[in-house]
């Protein structure tokens, strides 16, 4: 086997995970599998990682800094809040058809069996997804969009809007765009 840099084999081995699970059958993956597709053995995988667990949080990671670089930008770009919120649910929905298998640990679908450490740490991220749009929504109305008192409302409905665009995108085997026929339903959603 080629040599590798320090760290590219990690990348390897996240990027081989993130492939498995754009599987439309969205079988349970075990290292055993990992490793196959990657020909090396188990053990060359617990060389980078102490546990599968860690695998997924490799993966929780990119789609954080992918996800919350992205909210960032947003916010430094779109002065109207309405905007703002617009775009981040256009770039979280833009972000899971880019990115099938990472829809799947978006949804928690990929880590049902593993470590429940998991599925807390997807709902601390859908915890700031919300926080976002309640930010983007709370900058709205004071440029006289919507009202206060319906900022954590609206944006509880904007993420579960998002959520379930992503689990149909995973539940029809990738082949539902999440992205796809929503300019009239955001701006159903994002409307005062």
């Amino acid at each position: 086997m080629v040599s590798t840099k320090p760290g590219q084999r990690k990348l390897q081995i996240l990027q081989a995970l993130a492939s498995m699970l754009e599987q439309p059958k969205g079988e349970k993956i075990t290292t055993a599998a990992l490793a196959a597709r990657l020909s090396v053995s188990e053990a060359a995988l617990y060389r980078h990682f102490a546990s599968k667990a860690q695998m997924y949080e490799g993966l929780i990671d990119f789609i954080e800094s992918s996800v919350f670089s992205l909210i960032n930008q947003i916010a430094e770009r779109e002065e109207r809040g309405v905007d703002q919120a617009h775009a981040i649910l256009q770039m979280l929905l833009g972000f899971a058809a880019s990115n099938p298998g990472m829809t799947r640990v978006l949804i928690g679908d990929a880590l049902v069996g593993e470590d429940e450490r998991l599925q807390l740490r997807m709902n601390q991220f859908y915890d700031k997804i919300e926080l976002a749009c309640k930010q983007a929504l709370r900058v709205a109305v004071t440029q006289g969009h919507g009202l206060e008192a319906d900022v954590a409302a609206r944006a509880s409905l904007l993420v579960s809007y998002v959520t379930g665009r992503w689990h149909r995108f995973a539940k029809s085997g990738f082949r539902q765009n999440p992205a796809e026929g929503t300019a009239l339903q955001l701006s159903l959603l994002l409307a005062a």
